[in-house]
């Protein structure tokens, strides 16, 4: 039997899921993706710790982060929206790609999944670096966000 996409109905017509018959469990999901730089400019960062002209980099797309995964329901047309129980963010500095590794952890006790909201929390946060060092160079480039393991629900997911 071939997967069905879940947001078309039999007379493929897009619709919201219906969750209402599903029990709410805990549901968790990580994501992660990445900001690749030139080497000066990684280089320029990195000694800064992130500090710019406008402020820190990393704090700064924390928090973009978090507002971003908050909001994953207004950005993407059919989300639920979610009372989210925890959203974390970490950027890591990785010398070998010369760049900074966003992760975003978010769970909720609720009868969907927050995939979408760890996956937008990863992508704005990213799109906030970038805002925050094109100044310094446009030769950035935003890389490989994906999913990384989801748990609750009908099946759980780590990425193989």
């Amino acid at each position: 039997m071939a997967a069905k996409l879940s947001h078309l109905d039999s007379d493929g017509d897009i619709h919201m899921v219906d969750v209402s018959g599903k029990i709410a469990t805990t549901r968790e999901a990580n994501a992660e993706g990445q900001v690749l730089f030139p080497a000066e400019i990684y280089q320029q960062i990195k000694a800064a710790d992130g500090m710019t002209k406008k402020g820190s980099i990393t704090q700064t797309a924390h928090i973009a982060g978090i507002m971003a995964a908050k909001r994953t329901h207004d950005l993407i047309p059919l989300c639920h929206p979610l009372p989210l129980d925890k959203i974390g963010l970490s950027f890591v500095y990785d010398d070998a790609l010369q760049a900074i590794t966003v992760s975003a952890t978010v769970k909720v006790t609720h009868k969907t999944g927050v995939e979408m909201e760890a996956l937008t929390a990863v992508s704005v946060a990213c799109l906030t670096l970038y805002d925050m060092t094109k100044a310094l160079s446009h030769d950035i480039v935003i890389n490989n966000i994906h999913l990384i393991t989801k748990t609750g629900g009908k099946s759980d997911y780590q990425q193989g």
